[in-house]
């Protein structure tokens, strides 16, 4: 039991961050933001934004970021993973990345690069990629972004939200 929390997940910003801020301001209060990869040298601008904990993954066009490649974090009860996804060829679809995320043994895997939302739940894997806030590639173009909210008890519910 503990209070709920409510994470904010982006990717592929591409130095575009005026959609990114202007959410920051709409969903807050927030627990954690995590950024799935291409921020392109705007991290640290994405960090200080955000009025809480930020975790930020490189991306295929990160090219000489220091940060770390993958994160393996614990929130709440749950093992999460998050990997940018393109050297698990998510492009091509999304079952490597779950079958290492299975391997991994961890129960949320976050990743972008594909520009796409997408959202699968199953009984013991959850893989969630929230599209990009700068330039979506799903039909329509809406930008779009993953909330993970945590009830009293812990229990996660996700979603994809467009703006």
């Amino acid at each position: 039991m503990g209070q709920p929390k409510k994470i904010l997940i982006v990717s592929d910003t591409h130095r575009k961050n005026e959609n990114y801020f202007a959410l920051l301001k709409q969903l807050e209060p927030l627990d954690m933001v995590i950024h799935c990869g291409d921020a392109e040298g705007s991290e640290y601008a994405i960090s200080q934004a955000a009025d809480c904990q930020v975790q930020i993954v490189p991306g295929n066009n990160d090219f000489f970021s220091a940060l770390p490649r993958e994160l393996e974090l614990e929130i709440g009860g749950y093992r999460v993973w998050v990997t940018h996804g393109h050297t698990y060829y998510v492009s091509m679809g999304p079952e490597r990345i779950k079958r290492e995320a299975r391997e991994r043994g961890v129960d949320i895997v976050m990743f972008g690069h594909t520009h796409r939302p997408f959202l699968d739940q199953e009984k013991d894997l959850v893989a969630l990629n929230p599209g990009s806030l700068s330039y979506p590639r799903q039909d329509g173009h809406r930008p779009s972004y993953a909330i993970m909210e945590l009830d009293e008890e812990g229990k996660a519910c996700f979603r994809i939200e467009y703006m």
